[in-house]
């Protein structure tokens, strides 16, 4: 099914470059709060981050076209507990960073002079996953802190894939904003365990783009 999802994402990419009338290219950047869903995630707060990269546009008509993108998309999710254990306050906070390359393929309809409304699949491809662990002890008279970086490549599948929903406005000057929620469909965890325990990405993005043409 993922296999299918793929080939069918890319063939409509090169079939909308064959018949494209018109083929603008960009750059986007902007701010993800991300998240992550699934199994056992109810104390997870969002994280704050970032995505940039390069866009193109390729006009198929008046009213849509096909927007394939690569961006470098910063993800994860952050973790906060306290409590009291032997007399001593401790507090944990632990935020996964979970760094792709993702090339999503958006379709988009222009409701309205300048705005659209798009959705499309993405696929991505990770770079780097890793956990910052901070913890804090205090107490008695006492304050100790440790902080300790944790690699989570073996934990965390090298493909994911999801779904782009959201809509944009473009001005004349090629200057466009957009919002979008990617919701993941492919489990993120590997290694033993993970097809009892699923998490999936979700993040919601704010983009600022340019295209040159």
């Amino acid at each position: 099914m993922k296999k299918l999802m793929l080939f069918a994402a890319l063939s409509v990419g090169y079939l909308s470059v064959i018949n494209a009338q018109d083929i603008s290219f960009g750059a986007k950047a902007g701010l993800n709060l991300a998240s992550v869903s699934g199994d056992d995630t109810s104390g997870l707060d969002s994280r704050l981050s970032f995505h940039l990269g390069a866009v193109a546009e390729l006009e198929i008509s008046e009213k849509f076209s096909i927007q394939p993108e690569l961006l470098y998309s910063s993800q994860g999710a952050k973790y906060e507990d306290s409590y009291t254990d032997f007399g001593f306050n401790i507090t944990e906070k632990v935020v996964a960073k979970y760094d792709y390359l993702n090339l999503p393929i958006m379709a988009k309809y222009y409701i309205a002079e300048g705005f659209s409304i798009e959705a499309g699949p993405q696929i991505g491809v990770l770079l780097k996953a890793e956990a910052d662990i901070d913890v804090t002890v205090s107490g008695q008279g006492v304050t100790q802190s440790e902080s300790a970086t944790e690699n989570l490549n073996e934990f965390t599948k090298g493909i994911d894939f999801g779904l782009n929903f959201g809509f944009g406005y473009k001005l004349d000057n090629g200057l466009n904003f957009a919002a979008r929620y990617n919701l993941g469909l492919s489990n993120i965890n590997d290694g033993e365990g993970s097809d009892e325990f699923k998490n999936q990405n979700a993040v919601f993005q704010i983009s600022l783009g340019y295209f040159f043409k």
